[in-house]
């Protein structure tokens, strides 16, 4: 019973963002872009939103004809649980 109680307050202690295990791209550029997320190619219309896995360290890309283009970002462990907005990252 210990060990539970133990268990329990270390985890009150770990932040939430942690766990989160994937995050939203927000297209708010005005037109359609092609994104690679480190593990697959997402197309998004303007206005609107994917939602990503959150693999720590992969890098996202533009995209065109399933190839990687421009570099926009690294996920970091902050990137997880978030929104990021292509036109803070292009």
């Amino acid at each position: 019973m210990k060990k539970l109680f133990t268990t329990l307050g270390l985890l009150s202690i770990i932040p939430l963002v942690s766990y989160a295990s994937s995050f939203k791209i927000y297209n708010d550029t005005g037109s359609k872009i092609s994104i690679h997320t480190g593990s697959g190619i997402v197309n998004l219309n303007k206005g609107s939103s994917s939602s990503v896995s959150c693999k720590i360290g992969k890098k996202v890309y533009t995209a065109s004809h399933g190839s990687k283009k421009k570099f926009l970002f690294k996920i970091s462990s902050s990137t997880c649980g978030s929104k990021v907005k292509l036109s803070s990252v292009l």
